[in-house]
Protein backbone atom coordinates (compact mmCIF):
# COMPACT_ATOMS: atom_id res chain seq x y z
CA UNK A 1 0.00 0.00 0.00
CA UNK A 2 1.50 3.32 -1.03
CA UNK A 3 1.69 6.32 1.27
CA UNK A 4 -1.08 8.03 -0.75
CA UNK A 5 -3.34 4.95 -0.50
CA UNK A 6 -2.76 4.83 3.26
CA UNK A 7 -3.62 8.51 3.54
CA UNK A 8 -6.87 7.99 1.61
CA UNK A 9 -7.73 4.93 3.72
CA UNK A 10 -7.16 6.92 6.93
CA UNK A 11 -9.36 9.76 5.64
CA UNK A 12 -12.13 7.29 4.75
CA UNK A 13 -11.93 5.59 8.15
CA UNK A 14 -11.93 8.97 9.92
CA UNK A 15 -15.08 9.96 7.99
CA UNK A 16 -16.76 6.65 8.91
CA UNK A 17 -15.87 7.12 12.57
CA UNK A 18 -17.18 10.69 12.54
CA UNK A 19 -20.52 9.48 11.21
CA UNK A 20 -21.30 7.12 14.08
CA UNK A 21 -21.38 6.77 17.85
CA UNK A 22 -21.39 2.96 17.81
CA UNK A 23 -18.28 0.99 16.86
CA UNK A 24 -17.38 -2.55 17.83
CA UNK A 25 -13.86 -3.89 17.22
CA UNK A 26 -13.52 -7.65 16.97
CA UNK A 27 -11.27 -10.44 15.80
CA UNK A 28 -12.84 -12.53 13.03
CA UNK A 29 -9.63 -14.31 12.01
CA UNK A 30 -9.95 -18.03 11.58
CA UNK A 31 -13.50 -17.90 10.25
CA UNK A 32 -13.85 -19.84 7.01
CA UNK A 33 -15.20 -18.18 3.88
CA UNK A 34 -18.74 -19.52 4.35
CA UNK A 35 -18.98 -18.37 7.98
CA UNK A 36 -17.52 -14.97 7.12
CA UNK A 37 -20.04 -14.63 4.31
CA UNK A 38 -22.86 -15.55 6.70
CA UNK A 39 -21.59 -12.97 9.20
CA UNK A 40 -21.49 -10.27 6.54
CA UNK A 41 -25.01 -11.22 5.40
CA UNK A 42 -26.35 -11.07 8.97
CA UNK A 43 -24.69 -7.68 9.48
CA UNK A 44 -26.16 -6.37 6.24
CA UNK A 45 -29.68 -7.50 7.24
CA UNK A 46 -29.27 -5.77 10.62
CA UNK A 47 -28.03 -2.53 9.06
CA UNK A 48 -24.49 -2.99 10.36
CA UNK A 49 -21.42 -2.21 8.30
CA UNK A 50 -18.68 -4.82 8.77
CA UNK A 51 -15.19 -3.98 7.55
CA UNK A 52 -11.83 -5.66 8.04
CA UNK A 53 -9.29 -2.94 8.81
CA UNK A 54 -5.57 -2.52 9.30
CA UNK A 55 -4.84 -1.74 12.94
CA UNK A 56 -2.38 1.06 12.26
CA UNK A 57 -4.76 2.79 9.85
CA UNK A 58 -7.68 2.53 12.30
CA UNK A 59 -5.49 3.82 15.15
CA UNK A 60 -4.43 6.81 13.04
CA UNK A 61 -8.07 7.46 12.04
CA UNK A 62 -9.07 7.41 15.72
CA UNK A 63 -6.21 9.77 16.51
CA UNK A 64 -7.26 12.14 13.69
CA UNK A 65 -10.87 12.12 14.86
CA UNK A 66 -12.27 14.79 17.15
CA UNK A 67 -13.76 12.03 19.33
CA UNK A 68 -11.83 10.64 22.30
CA UNK A 69 -11.63 6.87 21.94
CA UNK A 70 -9.82 6.43 25.25
CA UNK A 71 -8.11 3.03 25.54
CA UNK A 72 -9.85 1.56 22.48
CA UNK A 73 -6.75 1.87 20.24
CA UNK A 74 -4.90 -0.38 22.72
CA UNK A 75 -6.97 -3.39 21.55
CA UNK A 76 -5.84 -2.99 17.95
CA UNK A 77 -3.59 -6.02 17.73
CA UNK A 78 -3.80 -9.06 15.50
CA UNK A 79 -6.60 -9.12 12.97
CA UNK A 80 -9.35 -6.54 13.45
CA UNK A 81 -12.76 -5.94 11.98
CA UNK A 82 -15.07 -3.08 12.84
CA UNK A 83 -18.83 -3.21 13.13
CA UNK A 84 -20.45 0.19 12.60
CA UNK A 85 -24.10 0.48 13.56
CA UNK A 86 -26.88 2.90 14.46
CA UNK A 87 -28.28 0.54 17.12
CA UNK A 88 -26.08 0.06 20.19
CA UNK A 89 -26.86 -3.60 20.87
CA UNK A 90 -27.13 -4.90 17.28
CA UNK A 91 -23.45 -5.85 16.76
CA UNK A 92 -23.35 -7.44 20.22
CA UNK A 93 -26.38 -9.58 19.40
CA UNK A 94 -24.87 -10.68 16.08
CA UNK A 95 -21.55 -11.57 17.69
CA UNK A 96 -23.34 -13.53 20.45
CA UNK A 97 -25.43 -15.36 17.87
CA UNK A 98 -22.36 -16.38 15.89
CA UNK A 99 -20.58 -17.47 19.05
CA UNK A 100 -23.21 -20.19 19.54
CA UNK A 101 -21.58 -22.10 16.67
CA UNK A 102 -17.96 -20.94 16.93
CA UNK A 103 -15.54 -19.20 19.29
CA UNK A 104 -15.28 -16.24 16.88
CA UNK A 105 -15.80 -13.33 16.49
CA UNK A 106 -14.05 -12.27 19.68
CA UNK A 107 -14.96 -8.82 20.95
CA UNK A 108 -11.87 -6.68 21.48
CA UNK A 109 -13.66 -3.50 22.45
CA UNK A 110 -16.49 -1.13 21.67
CA UNK A 111 -17.23 2.57 21.61
CA UNK A 112 -20.88 3.36 22.30
CA UNK A 113 -22.05 6.94 22.78
CA UNK A 114 -18.72 8.10 24.25
CA UNK A 115 -18.42 5.05 26.53
CA UNK A 116 -15.50 2.65 26.07
CA UNK A 117 -15.87 -1.11 26.65
CA UNK A 118 -12.71 -3.23 26.56
CA UNK A 119 -12.62 -7.01 26.39
CA UNK A 120 -14.72 -9.95 25.35
CA UNK A 121 -16.17 -10.18 28.87
CA UNK A 122 -18.26 -7.08 28.02
CA UNK A 123 -20.19 -8.89 25.26
CA UNK A 124 -23.18 -9.96 27.37
CA UNK A 125 -23.66 -6.45 28.72
CA UNK A 126 -23.35 -4.89 25.26
CA UNK A 127 -25.82 -7.32 23.69
CA UNK A 128 -28.44 -6.41 26.29
CA UNK A 129 -28.07 -2.62 26.04
CA UNK A 130 -31.46 -1.23 25.17
CA UNK A 131 -31.78 0.73 21.95
CA UNK A 132 -33.29 4.20 21.88
CA UNK A 133 -36.48 2.76 20.36
CA UNK A 134 -36.74 0.08 23.07
CA UNK A 135 -36.29 2.68 25.82
CA UNK A 136 -38.92 4.94 24.27
CA UNK A 137 -41.32 1.99 23.99
CA UNK A 138 -40.82 1.12 27.65
CA UNK A 139 -41.30 4.75 28.68
CA UNK A 140 -44.53 5.04 26.70
CA UNK A 141 -45.72 1.76 28.21
CA UNK A 142 -44.99 3.03 31.71
CA UNK A 143 -46.80 6.29 31.02
CA UNK A 144 -49.83 4.50 29.57
CA UNK A 145 -50.04 1.94 32.35
CA UNK A 146 -51.69 4.14 35.04
CA UNK A 147 -54.20 5.52 32.54
CA UNK A 148 -55.08 1.99 31.39
CA UNK A 149 -55.61 0.89 35.00
CA UNK A 150 -57.95 3.85 35.65
CA UNK A 151 -59.96 3.16 32.48
CA UNK A 152 -60.16 -0.53 33.34
CA UNK A 153 -61.29 0.24 36.90
CA UNK A 154 -63.93 2.67 35.65
CA UNK A 155 -65.18 0.17 33.09
CA UNK A 156 -65.40 -2.53 35.77
CA UNK A 157 -67.21 -0.16 38.14
CA UNK A 158 -69.74 0.91 35.52
CA UNK A 159 -70.19 -2.66 34.33
CA UNK A 160 -70.75 -3.73 37.95
CA UNK A 161 -73.25 -0.93 38.66
CA UNK A 162 -75.23 -1.75 35.51
CA UNK A 163 -75.45 -5.39 36.56
CA UNK A 164 -76.56 -4.34 40.03
CA UNK A 165 -79.45 -2.22 38.68
CA UNK A 166 -80.80 -5.02 36.52
CA UNK A 167 -81.33 -7.38 39.42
Amino acid sequence: MTREEKSIAIENLTAQLAGTNIIYVSDISGLNAETTSNLRRACFKAGIKLEVVKNTLLAKAMEASSTDYGDLPSVLTGNSAIFISDVANAPGKIIKDFRKKSDKPVLKGAFINNEIYIGDNQLDALATIKSKEELLGELIGLLQSPAQRIISALQNKFAGSEEGTEA
